[in-house]
């Protein structure tokens, strides 16, 4: 009785459909960030320095990142339901020639992939809360799939580090594949891109999309995102936000604290750990408050702040008391859940036809960012390198890691630059639309 309830309910089904989604984009968070705790498995299998390193790690966003504004025109001709689950499944396929790559060359080849199929899940997501939660719940589902997104942070952490010292990375990453063909399958036949093909009438409050877009429509609706300054602004500030962030914690956040404080791989991950909690826990909950306060600008503005002050304090100190050290990343995280409220912005800003164009523009631009800062950094330590090795692996110095740090700490500043300019212009257009709602004499 309470499945037959469950199904024949389109606010309670709903969130039975974003769960497979979510769980498909916590898995893309999942493979995007395993480079930190893998990363002297990764230096000894291929023989890497630390810029090879970084474009080793950053090949899943030149895809990735590349592909985010196609993904939204995609997605908003094909659904949600298909390219999730195509997705999916070309991400398994890259997964599996990662886990079994020999060489160099065939491993950033087989992470390229993995970036090709997790392109389109985030946005797909996006598309299907469009269709199916009312514009004043979409920043608290949009935290909710992003809190998904930092819980597949969060495994790729300890628990990833425990998983390899019981068995070879290369079995771990085989395993996680074939829990990603059964989601794929999942996904095709489970999720519904509209309450109408789930045999529900539209829910009060959505505006119904239009169910098939002409191209021509698709071209102008994405010419429009493109021209406007604010896609821009939002654009640019993602682009140092999550480019800095899954940088750190994606990457070189195990290598800082192993080789400066030294202790183990599996210690670092521990504070790694926390970090992706912070995002986890920051998602949802700045997306809530944005809800149900209705300030979005500000909300950005005041993250973008907290992060340039977490890795500005890092950049000055470089080896802060370890405790304090864990907390300053997870502030960075945490506050990314406020940054994010950029897709937020850029849905409501155009008509329901092109949310996924505007999502995925901004989303492209943020993960360039993710693709570019792994390499920057890791030339940075190695230009401070002293040649020292421990089990084949380099380990960098405190110079190097200033300097890495610094880039962060700068990137920061030009962040909140353009979350400032962005309320500023939205604060105009918010007075202009109160001015001509008040009643004349």
């Amino acid at each position: 009785m309470t499945r037959l309830s469950l199904r024949s309910n389109p606010t309670r089904w709903r969130w039975v459909l974003w769960v497979l989604l979510a769980v498909g984009f916590m898995l893309v968070s999942f493979h995007r960030v395993t480079s930190a705790v893998l990363a002297d498995d990764l230096s000894r299998a291929f023989d890497t320095t630390g810029a090879e390193l970084g474009l080793l790690h950053a090949s899943f966003f030149y895809i990735y990142a590349g592909l985010q504004l196609p993904a939204g025109i995609l997605v908003d001709q094909a659904g949600s339901r298909r390219v999730a689950a195509a997705g999916l499944g070309v991400m398994a396929f890259g997964v599996f020639g990662f886990a079994l790559a020999p060489t160099y060359g065939l491993a950033f080849a087989s992470r390229a992939l993995l970036g090709l199929g997790g392109s389109v899940l985030y946005t797909a997501t996006l598309r299907f809360l469009a269709n199916w939660y009312r514009p004043d719940e979409f920043a608290t589902m949009t935290g909710w799939t992003v809190a998904a997104a930092g819980l597949g942070g969060v495994l790729a952490t300890t628990p990833l580090a425990i998983a390899i010292e019981q068995a070879e990375w290369r079995m771990v990453l085989l395993g996680v594949g074939v829990v990603g063909v059964g989601l794929a399958v999942l996904t095709y036949v489970g999720v519904r891109d509209r309450p109408r093909d789930a045999g529900f009438e539209p829910l009060d409050g959505v505006e119904p999309p239009m169910s098939d877009i002409e191209f021509a429509t698709v071209v102008e609706n994405t010419k429009r995102v493109l021209r406007e300054r604010e896609t821009w602004l939002m654009g640019t500030m993602l682009f140092l936000v999550i480019g800095t962030n899954f940088t750190v914690l994606g990457l070189w956040g195990v290598p800082y604290i192993a080789d400066l404080y030294d202790v183990s791989v599996q210690t670092a991950s521990m504070f790694v750990f926390v970090g992706n909690v912070g995002f986890l826990l920051g998602s949802p909950l700045m997306g809530s408050l944005s809800d149900r306060f209705g300030h979005r600008t500000l909300f950005i503005l005041g993250s973008c702040v907290v992060f340039t002050v977490a890795y500005g304090l890092i950049f000055l100190l470089v080896t802060p008391p370890l405790l304090v050290a864990g907390g300053l990343l997870f502030a960075a995280l945490f506050v990314m859940g406020g940054v994010v409220i950029a897709f937020t912005v850029a849905k409501e800003r155009h008509e329901a036809e092109a949310s996924a164009t505007a999502t995925g523009a901004i989303n492209s631009l943020g993960y360039f960012g993710a693709a570019v800062f792994p390499a920057v950094m890791g030339y940075a330590l190695d230009a401070y390198w002293t040649g020292e090795t421990v089990a084949g692996a380099r380990v960098y110095t405190p110079a190097g890691y200033r300097v890495a740090f610094g880039i962060a700490a700068a990137a920061g500043v030009v962040a909140i630059v353009c979350a400032y300019l962005l309320h500023r212009s939205e604060s105009r257009v918010e007075s202009a639309a109160m001015e001509q709602a008040e009643p004349t004499d």
